[in-house]
């Protein structure tokens, strides 16, 4: 069926017609975890949330964890219900609304979302997030117009770069080139698109410097060498060793019987070396014929002999009290030694020692994404995880990786994973305070060990930072929320670039006619440590890598800039037409079609 006039003409324009003369756009976001919470901190840094933007939270009626889902953000409209169906998504508003994101950790929930969403607003524009990547590809047929994004996806590049001790992970392509972020001194100086960054001084990182000689980080264009990131996996590949597989035996021995039979029998063998002692000197024999008395006495008994001193009669019976005793207890230590062997075998816990690897704890999401590219690097990892059947143990048994089973956080459990002589550990289950007991008990048994540590709550990382040192800290949520809220924007990001705890976002951004920056030069566009220039695309043209700053700005141009948040969305506003009293709709920019 062919798309009626009036919906071609308000396509084409990128308007779209509210109901009461509401004259703002409307986002409904549905979620209970962190990412919502950024997500809908992304939104109204995007739009500076100063009457531009309308934000409606359904979250459920009680909180399902302790960490923020945005309930309690300012200038947002919150609406509870348990149950993602079209009654709930018509009291959030959901018709005539702009944009839905579905960000609940439940892929098939989501779809049953989606569904109920079409029915309420047909022409919606549709962010869902989902781990599955076959039902992304199912939904992304059923909804032509959505953006099917993981969290995990996104932010574990960055996880993985910084277990490789790189500054960030970024390779993207764009208009004809490969870009990636290194550190100055790593690449030619004639393949430096931009600086991004100093951080000489950990304290104070700057991004988007006004002096761009100064930073350290930049964006390159790969020109035939390898990204930083396989050059460390490399590095990291080279360095690997094996120990002796005499380990292996040694750690099956020490795991071959339970402490509390080891105490028993060693007390027990001490009592019969005093009573053997005492019974060599009541029988007035030398040492060697006092041993093989005392251990034929202990295990088997010696005929009772009435002329025997007293003491050496005292002596026979305590020896074979003892004897009785020690034979439960070898029965015992076999029986349970077994046992225990076959119960690590199963679990993984008796693994060779390694060197040079990495330990990655937690099989989630964000784990098995970050266990899979490592491996894709050619680095030897071992998981930790507290159930066999974990998300990602099954691809874990694909790849040939070992995977533990236990408590991260305690002492045995890191040992057999060789934590002592890895070259990194990468902490990633979804609780703060398991992560933060891992790291730091890890960090007790090898005070070199680089530590990557998931936090959800931004402060609670810092201060961990100070107080332990553990300086590399890093939140899915805060990483993956600006993609997430950008695809709900309609607004392409080309790639997020991390640098400390700060995000910088790579992003094509159309000039509409009668924006502020219609008519100006491409010098305005720039603005230190907020938005800097990559490239200029004239319509209908090649993009331009190295524009004059003086070429004027004509509507249906294209910026590609490198911005953090706030910076992108003062330029959004300088790229958009400003609002004009009396219409009941605003513009939405589009990107040009090719």
């Amino acid at each position: 069926m062919a798309e009626p006039l009036r919906d071609r003409a308000r396509r084409a324009t990128g308007w779209r017609l509210r109901a009461n003369g509401e004259t703002r756009p409307h986002y409904v976001v549905c979620g209970n975890d962190p990412l919502a919470y950024w997500v809908v901190k992304a939104l109204l840094a995007t739009e500076l949330a100063q009457g531009r933007v309308r934000i409606t939270l359904v979250v459920p009626e009680r909180r399902r964890s302790e960490g923020p889902d945005g309930r309690d953000v300012d200038g947002i409209q919150v609406v509870r219900a348990d149950r993602l169906d079209e009654a709930a998504f018509r009291r959030a508003g959901l018709a005539g609304a702009d944009g839905l994101a579905l960000l609940h950790q439940d892929d098939v929930g989501n779809m049953q979302a989606a569904l109920c969403a079409q029915e309420v607003e047909p022409r919606l524009r549709l962010v869902v997030r989902m781990f599955n990547t076959s039902l992304a590809n199912g939904l992304r047929e059923l909804f032509p117009d959505s953006a099917v994004l993981s969290d995990a996806s996104i932010a574990a590049p960055a996880f993985v770069a910084a277990t490789l001790g790189e500054v960030a992970p970024t390779h993207f392509r764009h208009a004809g080139r490969t870009l990636y972020v290194a550190r100055r001194e790593d690449v030619r100086p004639g393949d430096v698109v931009c600086g991004l960054a100093v951080t000489t001084d950990p304290a104070l990182v700057r991004v988007l410097p006004a002096d761009e000689p100064a930073a350290d980080v930049v964006l390159a264009e790969a020109t035939g060498q390898p990204p930083g990131t396989e050059l460390a996996a490399r590095r990291l590949v080279r360095a690997r060793r094996r120990r002796q597989p005499l380990a292996v035996l040694l750690r099956a021995l020490r795991s071959f019987a339970t402490r509390k039979i080891g105490i028993a029998v060693m007390v027990l063998l001490g009592v019969i070396a005093v009573l053997g002692w005492l019974n060599s000197r009541a029988v007035d024999v030398s040492w060697t014929e006092a041993l093989y008395l005392t251990l034929v006495t202990t295990l088997s008994g010696q005929d009772p002999d009435v002329t025997k001193p007293a003491a050496a009669q005292i002596m026979q019976v305590v020896l074979n009290l003892a004897g009785l005793a020690l034979i439960p207890l070898i029965t015992a230590v076999v029986v349970d030694g077994i046992v225990n062997a076959r119960l690590a075998l199963h679990a993984g816990r008796i693994q060779p020692e390694r060197t040079g690897h990495v330990v990655v704890v937690g099989l989630g999401n964000i784990g098995t994404r970050v266990m899979a590219q490592l491996r894709d690097f050619g680095v030897e990892v071992v998981a930790i995880d507290r159930t066999a059947e974990a998300r990602g143990a099954a691809l874990a048994r694909r790849l040939g990786v070992p995977v533990i089973v236990g408590d991260a956080a305690r002492e045995e459990t890191l040992r057999s994973a060789s934590v002592e002589t890895c070259q990194a550990l990468v902490v990633v289950s979804t609780d703060d305070g398991v992560n933060l007991r891992a790291a730091l008990n890890a960090r007790a048994l090898n005070a070199e060990l680089r530590v990557v540590l998931r936090l959800f709550d931004g402060d609670f990382a810092e201060r961990i930072q100070q107080a332990f040192g553990i300086g590399i800290s890093r939140s899915v949520s805060y990483l993956a929320a600006p993609a997430f809220a950008a695809a709900l924007l309609d607004r392409a990001v080309i790639a997020t670039i991390p640098v400390d705890r700060h995000a910088l976002l790579v992003v094509e951004v159309p000039v509409v006619a009668g924006a502020p920056l219609d008519g100006r030069p491409l010098a305005a566009v720039a603005r230190p440590g907020e938005v800097r220039l990559l490239a200029h695309t004239r319509a209908g043209q090649r993009t331009d890598w190295s524009a004059d700053p003086r070429m004027v700005i004509n509507s249906g141009d294209r910026l590609t800039v490198v911005a953090r948040r706030a910076g992108l969305s003062a330029l959004l506003r300088e790229t958009t037409p400003p609002l004009t009293p009396g219409l009941t709709g605003t513009p939405t920019p589009r990107e040009p079609e090719d």
